[in-house]
């Protein structure tokens, strides 16, 4: 089994996936890495590609699933692990949260992949999401 660790912020868009349904949000956002990267010998994680699906829930509460792509047919499947929460921050009309992922697999030579990711994230009201994320994924 090999250890794999990333860091990368994301930078991109949050906004409902329809009129019907406004507590369901599509987010899609590009990433670049943080220090390091990726420690680990599997993929070049110097830029990804993050869309998830968010459901708010009661109390400032949400779950979410989704793919990270670092290119190349390399990519990640995660979904919630707990829920994740959202608060007001300090600074006036922007929100932050934090959530935990499972990977519940992957693409190319992430395939069959396991692990976790935290995110601590801040969206402001035009809808604009910075992620911030640390990833610690197990390969065969």
């Amino acid at each position: 089994m090999k250890q794999l660790t990333y860091a990368m912020q994301f930078k991109g868009s949050a906004a409902p996936k329809d009129d019907a349904n406004p507590g369901v949000l599509g987010v899609q956002a590009n990433g670049k890495s943080v220090g390091s990267a990726l420690t680990g010998t599997l993929v070049d994680a110097a830029k990804a590609d993050f869309n998830s699906t968010v459901r708010m829930m009661e109390e400032g509460t949400f779950d979410e699933d989704g793919t990270i792509s670092f290119g190349n047919g390399n990519s990640l499947r995660f979904s919630t692990l707990n829920k994740g929460h959202v608060a007001p921050s300090p600074e006036a009309g922007v929100t932050a949260g934090a959530i935990i992922w499972k990977i519940d697999g992957g693409e190319g030579q992430f395939a069959g992949a396991t692990g976790l990711i935290t995110s601590n994230f801040f969206f402001n009201e035009a809808g604009e999401v910075t992620d911030n994320q640390f990833g610690v994924i197990f390969t065969e």
